[in-house]
C-alpha cells in the first residue's frame, strides 16, 4: 500500500519562525522544556497548541520563559487572539463598535470580530474588556468564529452547568470535536478560561478558522495513454484515504498522443478521469487539435459534456462556437455543475473554500485549430479572476495552468504567472511536460509565495504537494514528490485498481487490434522520435535531425511528387513527431503513435526568401546554456529535398548560414527570388506554431491541399521501398556551432 513519504520535511517559508522549519507535525517536547518555543510554564498537555499560536503569531508569551498557561484571560486578550487566528489584518480599519471601554492595544481586534458578528459587548457601551473570559462566553464565540452548525433548538446539554442561552454553542462545540467538557456533566461553564485552555481551543478549532493541510493530485499532457490509470488509481484512493482534505486537478492535454485517443477521440479519457473523481480540468492547447475537421470541436464537446467535472478556462471565450452554446460562465462561481465550463470555481474542502481557475496558452490559436474559439491575455484574465475569488473572501487559490513552466515570453508561463499576478498560492502547470521533482517556491522570501508543481507527461508520474496554509490562506509549509504510475517502470510495485482496470478493458481491446496490425515493413534501426524535455542537449525531434525526421519528410516529398511533379522540398515541424519507433516490425498502431494528429497534406508555392524566413523561425528557440545548441521548440523543422546550416549562438533573425536545394542529383544554393513548391502539413501550412511567413501563403491562396493524411502517406511510401527500414542522420541539418551535434554526428 502507498504511503505518502511523511519523513520528508515541509520547506517552512518566512511565515514560519525558524523553530517551525522542522516537521510536518509539531515536533514533541524536549527533555528540558514542554515547547519548541523554550516556555518553562507550559506542560506537555498544553504544548503542542502554545507551539501553534506562537508559530502562527498569534500570541506571545510574558517573556522568552514564561508563557503565563494557568493565568485567566482577559475578554480583551481573548479577542486579540481570536481576531489574530482568524487572519484579520490589524493595520486594516474596522467599523468602530462604539465601546469605550476597549484598550488601544485590543481595538482593532474588538471592532473586527463585531462587524465580522462573532462577538459582541456587555451592552451598547461597555465590552467588558477587562473582565475574565467564562468558558461559556468563550464557546459562543468561538462557535460563531469557526462558523459552526449551530443549531437554535438546542436548550440543553449532558452537562448540567450549561444554561439554555449558552447550550446551542457548547453543543456545537462538542459535536466539531472541539471539547468534550470538564467531565461527563460538568462543562465548567463559569469558570474562567486560561491562557493555556485558548490556545488548546484554537488549535483544536484550526480547521474551522482557515487553517488547512491540502492534499493536492495533479497530472498533465497524458495525451491519451490511459496504460496507467488503474495504476494511478490506486494512489489517488490510498492518498485520499490518508488525507481528508484533497484535490484531484489535470492541467491539460488529454487529447491527441496514443492510440486510445485516435480510435475514441476523448470518450475513453473522458471515461477514464470519471472513475478517477477529478475535481477540475483546465484546457490543453491539444484539446483543440480537432477544430479543422470537419465536425470542428464536435469531440471535444462531447468530452466536456461527459465530463463529471468542471472545465476551467479563465482566459477562453467559446461563445462564437454554436457547438458550446449554453456550456460556458464566465466569472467564478460557488455552486459549479459538471459538464460546464468557467474560468474559475469554488471548491468546498470539508467546509473549507478554496478557489480554483483555469488558464491555457495564449500561443494556442498558432499551434492547434482553435476556429472560432478565443483566447485572451492570460495576466489579465488571472488577475481578474483573482481578485473575483478574493471579493468573495477566497483566500486560498489556485492556478490549473497549460502554459509550461519555463516556456518562452514571448508567449507565457508559470513562472511569470506566479511573479505578476498576487494571490495565487498553487500553480498545478502543464504543457511542458517538466519533470518537477521539488516543487518550485517562487516570492520564498516573502509571506505569501507561489508554489509551482507540474508531473512530467502520459500519466508515468501523478504529483503530489501537501500544503499548510494559515487562516489568511499562506501556505507556511509544504512538501511534494512524483509517484511513479508507469507500469512500465523498473521495481514497479504498485498494484492495478481492478474497477479502474475494469472500465478500462473494452477500449483496450480495440486498441490492441490497432496496435498489432502489422504493415508489412521492418526497422532494423530505432527510428528516433525522442525529445530533450530538460534541455540538456540530447538529441531531440524539436532541436536536432532525426532518422526519423528524415524518413517522414521523405514520405511526404514523395507523397507531394505524385501529386505535383515540380515539388522539391518538404518541411516537417518537430512537434507533430510524438515518440519513437522501437527496432522491429512496424505495426499501424506504432506509426500513429508518431502522427497522431492525422495531418493532412498541404503543397505550398514559396519565394526562397520566404523559405529562408521559415527556417529562420524553425530555429528561433533560446539556447541551451553552456554551448550545447538550441532549447526544445515544436517549430522546429525537419527537412527533405533541402539542407541547411545555422549557428545557434548568433540572434535569432540571424542564425541561418546556408541553404541548398536538391535539384537532380546536386544541391545548388537557394535562390532568394525563385519560388519553389514546398509539401507539408495543413497545420504548419496555416501558420501553425507560429510561422508567419507560411501563414501569409496560405491566406494569398498559394497552397492546394490534396487531402492525404500523414500516417498513411508514411505507410504507403516505406512500402514502396521493399526493404528493410534503416535511415540515417545524413547532415541535413547542422549546427555549425557544435562540433558534434545533439544527435552525435560529427561535422568534422
Amino acid at each position: 500500500m502507498y504511503k505518502f513519504n511523511q519523513s520528508k520535511k515541509f520547506l517552512a517559508t518566512s511565515v514560519v519562525a525558524s523553530a517551525v522549519a522542522a516537521a510536518v507535525m509539531v515536533p514533541a517536547a524536549s527533555a528540558d522544556t514542554a515547547t519548541t518555543t523554550g516556555f518553562k510554564d507550559v506542560s506537555k498537555s498544553y504544548a503542542t497548541a502554545v507551539d501553534f499560536l506562537v508559530q502562527h503569531d498569534i500570541t506571545k508569551g510574558y517573556n522568552k520563559d514564561v508563557f503565563g498557561t494557568t493565568d485567566s484571560i482577559k475578554r480583551a486578550d481573548a479577542a486579540v487572539l481570536i481576531a489574530n487566528a482568524l487572519g484579520f489584518d490589524k493595520n486594516k480599519t474596522y467599523k468602530d463598535a462604539g465601546f469605550k471601554d476597549v484598550p488601544a492595544r485590543a481595538k482593532w481586534a474588538v471592532n473586527a470580530l463585531v462587524e465580522a458578528g462573532i462577538i459582541d459587548g456587555l451592552n451598547a457601551t461597555e465590552f467588558g474588556s477587562d473582565e475574565l473570559l467564562t468558558r461559556n462566553q468563550m464557546a459562543k464565540v468561538l462557535a460563531n468564529a469557526a462558523n459552526l452548525a449551530i443549531d437554535d433548538k438546542v436548550k440543553t446539554t449532558k452537562f448540567k452547568d450549561v444554561n439554555s442561552n449558552f447550550s446551542k454553542y457548547v453543543e456545537a462545540l462538542v459535536k466539531a470535536g472541539i471539547t468534550q467538557g470538564k467531565d461527563d456533566t460538568k462543562f465548567g461553564a463559569y469558570d474562567h478560561v486560561t491562557r493555556g485552555e485558548i490556545a488548546l481551543f484554537l488549535f483544536r478549532s484550526q480547521e474551522n478558522l482557515g487553517f488547512i493541510d491540502l492534499m493536492v493530485m495533479h497530472m498533465n499532457d497524458h495525451h491519451g495513454y490511459l496504460e496507467p490509470f488503474p495504476y494511478i488509481s490506486t494512489v489517488v484512493k490510498e492518498l485520499r484515504a490518508q488525507h481528508k482534505n484533497n484535490l484531484l486537478l489535470h492541467a491539460g492535454d488529454a487529447f491527441s498522443g496514443d492510440l486510445y485517443f485516435n480510435a475514441f477521440y476523448g470518450k475513453a479519457d473522458v471515461a477514464m478521469m470519471n472513475e478517477l473523481k477529478f475535481d477540475a480540468m483546465t484546457f490543453g492547447n491539444h484539446e483543440f487539435d480537432l477544430g479543422s475537421s470537419k465536425e470542428g470541436h464536435q469531440k471535444l464537446q462531447e468530452f466536456i459534456k461527459a465530463a463529471k467535472f468542471p472545465m476551467l478556462g479563465a482566459n477562453i471565450d467559446f461563445s462564437k462556437d454554436e457547438l458550446f452554446k449554453g456550456m460556458q460562465t464566465r466569472g467564478v462561481t460557488e455552486n459549479h455543475k459538471d459538464g460546464h465550463i468557467y474560468d474559475g470555481v469554488v471548491m468546498d474542502v470539508n467546509g473549507q473554500k478554496v478557489g480554483v481557475f483555469g488558464l491555457t496558452t495564449e500561443e494556442t490559436p498558432s499551434i492547434a485549430s482553435t476556429g472560432k474559439v478565443e483566447f485572451e491575455k492570460y495576466i489579465e484574465r488571472a488577475q481578474a479572476t483573482v481578485k473575483a475569488f478574493e471579493d468573495k473572501g477566497i483566500n486560498k487559490i489556485i492556478a490549473v495552468t497549460h502554459i509550461g513552466f519555463d516556456d518562452s515570453l514571448v508567449w507565457d508561463n508559470d513562472k511569470e504567472l506566479a511573479e505578476k499576478v498576487k494571490g495565487i498560492d498553487i500553480i498545478v502547470g502543464g504543457h511542458t511536460h517538466s519533470k518537477i521533482k521539488a516543487p518550485e517556491v517562487i516570492n520564498g522570501t516573502t509571506a505569501a509565495p507561489t508554489i509551482i508543481v507540474q508531473a512530467q507527461e502520459y500519466g508515468k508520474v501523478l504529483g503530489t504537494l501537501d500544503v499548510k496554509f494559515n487562516s489568511k490562506g499562506q501556505i507556511y509549509a509544504h512538501a511534494g514528490e512524483l509517484i511513479v504510475t508507469d507500469p512500465t517502470s523498473k521495481d514497479f510495485t504498485v498494484k492495478a485498481d481492478p474497477a479502474v482496470a475494469k472500465v478500462l478493458a473494452p477500449y483496450t481491446e480495440k486498441v490492441n487490434e490497432i496496435k498489432n496490425a502489422s504493415i508489412g515493413v521492418k526497422a532494423t534501426v530505432l527510428l528516433d522520435g525522442k525529445r530533450d524535455s530538460e534541455n540538456s542537449g540530447v538529441s531531440s525531434v524539436r532541436h536536432n535531425e532525426t532518422n526519423l525526421g528524415n524518413v517522414m519528410t521523405d514520405a511526404m516529398l514523395w507523397k507531394a511528387k505524385s501529386i505535383n511533379a515540380k515539388t522539391s522540398i518538404a518541411i516537417q515541424n518537430g512537434g507533430g513527431i510524438r515518440t519513437s519507433i522501437e527496432e522491429g516490425d512496424i505495426t499501424t498502431g506504432d506509426v500513429l503513435k508518431v502522427m497522431p494528429f492525422g495531418n493532412a497534406l498541404a503543397i505550398m508555392e514559396l519565394t526562397g526568401e520566404e523559405i529562408k524566413k521559415t527556417l529562420e523561425h524553425g530555429v528561433a528557440a533560446d539556447a541551451i546554456e553552456g554551448g550545447k545548441g538550441l532549447k526544445e521548440n515544436g517549430g522546429f523543422l525537419h527537412v527533405s529535398g533541402m539542407k541547411f546550416t545555422y549557428d545557434s549562438t548568433k540572434a535569432k533573425g540571424e542564425r541561418v548560414q546556408s541553404v541548398q536545394v536538391l535539384e537532380g542529383d546536386k544541391y545548388v544554393d537557394l535562390d532568394n527570388a525563385k519560388t519553389y513548391f514546398v509539401a507539408t502539413n495543413t497545420f504548419t501550412a496555416k501558420g501553425g506554431d507560429g510561422f508567419e511567413a507560411l501563414g501569409n501563403a496560405y491566406k494569398a491562396g498559394r497552397v492546394s491541399e490534396p487531402g492525404f493524411v500523414d500516417y498513411e502517406n508514411f505507410i504507403e511510401y516505406v512500402k514502396t521501398l521493399k526493404a528493410d527500414l534503416a535511415p540515417t542522420v545524413e547532415g541535413r541539418i547542422i549546427d555549425v556551432s557544435l562540433a558534434v551535434q545533439q544527435n552525435g554526428y560529427k561535422t568534422k
